[in-house]
Order: C-alpha cells, then structure tokens, then sequence
C-alpha cells in the first residue's frame, strides 16, 4: 500500500545498501499484442530482432508488481540472509495535469496471475505511482512555477526573476475583475479585526493576474495561496503576515510541495536506489524484466538495441540472467 511504502522505504534503501547482491522479477499485465510467445521468443533471432519484437510487442502492457530480494552475507553465520520485498505498482494520476497512462491486458497473463490468487485489488486501488525521468522534470516545473508566482506576493526577496517588478498589464475584460480583487484587498488591510480573505474560485489565468498584480502593489505585509475546494474548484486566500510568520508559512508549504513530489515518483525511487547502488542484479530471463523498467521508470525505450545496452549499462551496470548462465558451460 502507498502508506506502508513511505514508511518502509527506508528499510527498502537500507536492505539495498548492505546486500551484496539483488534479484528482481516482475509481473506484467500481458506478454505479447500480436504474436504468441514461442514466437516472440524465437530461438534463432539475432539479440536487434528479438528486442526489436520486444519492443514493438510488449511495451504497451503494464508491469504491475515488482519483486525485490536483497542478500547480505552473514561471516559469522557463513550464511546469505535474504530480505524480500513486494510492490503493487499502478500509475494512478497525481493531479489534473498528470500522465493518464493506457495499457493493455492479455486476458491469458490476467487468467494465470488470478489462478495464482494474484489480488488485483492491490493493484488498481492500492498501487503505488510512479513518474519517469522526464515526467518528474516535468512536475518538478510546475511546482517551480507554481511557487514563482505565490511567492510574488510575499516578499520581495522571494520574488522569482521571472515575477512581474512593474504595473501588470490587465487584458480590459479582466479589469473589473482585479479592481475588485483590489479594493478587497485594501478592506483587509484597513479592517483589524480581519485577518485572511477567501475569494471566489476562478480561472488559472485570473489567478496569474492576481499573483502578478500583488506582487506589484504589496510586496510585503500579505500572504497569497491557492487552495482546492471539496468540489475541486480552486481559489485563492490572502492574509495579513509579517515577515516571518510568512516565511514560516512558506516554508511549510514548500516541505509539503516536496512530500507530494516524493510521493508522486513513488516506486520509481526505489528503481533509482537499485541503480544507484551499482549492486549486481539477478533475474531469470530477464530481458523483459529489465525493458519494462527502463520503459516506466526512467524512460521510452530506444530505436536500436546499440543504444539500448547503452542505457541498460547506465541503468544497471551489472546484470546477471540465470537462465542464460544456466544455457552455456560449466553449467549446461
């Protein structure tokens, strides 16, 4: 579940950090969109035909739950202790403006995992999301933008370069609309008794022109956030700060803004763990596996196997596939 994520991922970091070595495996919502799987796993395909199959073939389907093994080897026991772990993962929209991901089922892959009492419940309703490297950049932008326009209308040294420092030019059919804004702006501050103002909800452009505007007629001495209502509607609430209860608030909202991010990359953290560790990585025909993982959690799969390896040896810069150890001497 995602709450059971956060507060376990740092054990997940630890157990990665003291291994020696890990193994993955994943489940996927289907296996191939066209040909059957003897097919796409033709034994006499070059290493570019069979990825080029791959790729074509089997990266609209979902991988949905990731399996984790650490092992740590115990001197003193002269042991390996394992440590195991299991995410149901499902890239459920963050906000309006996030990825709604489409993929595809294969109705034998669905069969099979619910013959195996796979609880896809623990998918759809609980999994935990993810962004790619991209879509984080992305989000990471908005929140940037976001707060460049707030903090336009606290403080002068909290104003983004970017923030409008001369009078806004206000488009003539919104100027009646921020006059109004205005003159309750300036009821506020003349009223003590009154110490915040809630206006009524409005478009993302009105509410640029309010920051923009604030920002120019009271650097200091207010506090501008935008809130979402039960109904999803946003709107805006000013209130009378000084400057250090404007920070403190500032501050808080920032923390918060950076736990919605943690939370919003989600098991993608842990896909960065495992490659940031540098640990050899095991799997058992694993090729799917490590596509899969490229694909949802850093990036779209190169055109070319070339470019392919290159990015996988970034990614994972040590892999080991049993099944492919278990084909060749001394082993064979």
């Amino acid at each position: 579940l995602p709450a059971d994520f956060k507060d376990n991922l740092n054990k997940v970091y630890e157990a990665i950090e003291e291994s020696d070595f890990l193994a993955i495996d994943g489940e996927f919502s289907g296996i191939s969109d066209g040909p059957s799987v003897s097919a796409l796993t033709n034994g006499f395909d070059t290493p570019e035909e069979r990825y080029q199959k791959l790729k074509k073939h089997s990266m609209d389907f979902l991988l949905f739950q990731f399996g984790l093994c650490t092992f740590k080897y115990d001197h003193t026991e002269e042991k390996y202790i394992m440590k195991s772990f299991n995410f149901y993962i499902f890239p459920k929209p963050f906000n309006r403006s996030s990825p709604d991901v489409k993929f595809v089922c294969q109705s034998s892959s669905i069969d099979f995992l619910a013959n195996q009492g796979f609880d896809f419940n623990k998918v759809f309703r609980n999994g935990i999301p993810y962004l790619n490297q991209e879509e984080e950049r992305q989000l990471r932008e908005q929140y940037d933008e976001k707060r460049s326009q707030a903090n336009g209308a606290g403080s002068l040294s909290y104003i983004s370069p970017n923030a409008t420092k001369c009078p806004v030019t206000i488009p003539e059919d919104q100027k009646k609309f921020i006059e109004k804004v205005v003159e309750q702006i300036e009821d506020l501050l003349k009223n003590e008794e009154n110490e915040s103002l809630e206006l009524e909800p409005c478009t993302g452009f009105q509410r640029k022109l309010i920051y923009q505007t604030l920002s120019w007629k009271y650097p200091k001495g207010i506090h501008v956030e935008t809130l979402e209502s039960d109904k999803k509607e946003r709107y805006i609430v000013i209130s009378k700060v000084n400057e250090e209860e404007r920070k403190r608030r500032e501050q808080q909202k920032q923390a918060k803004e950076q736990e919605e991010l943690n939370d919003a990359v989600g098991f993608s953290r842990v896909v960065h763990a495992i490659a940031n560790s540098g640990k050899l990585v095991i799997g058992h025909n694993m090729l799917l596996d490590v596509m899969h993982t490229i694909h949802q959690f850093y990036c779209p799969l190169p055109d070319d196997l070339s470019e392919f390896k290159e990015v996988t040896s970034c990614v994972f810069p040590r892999l080991l596939d049993t099944k492919l150890m278990a084909s060749t001497q001394p082993f064979k």
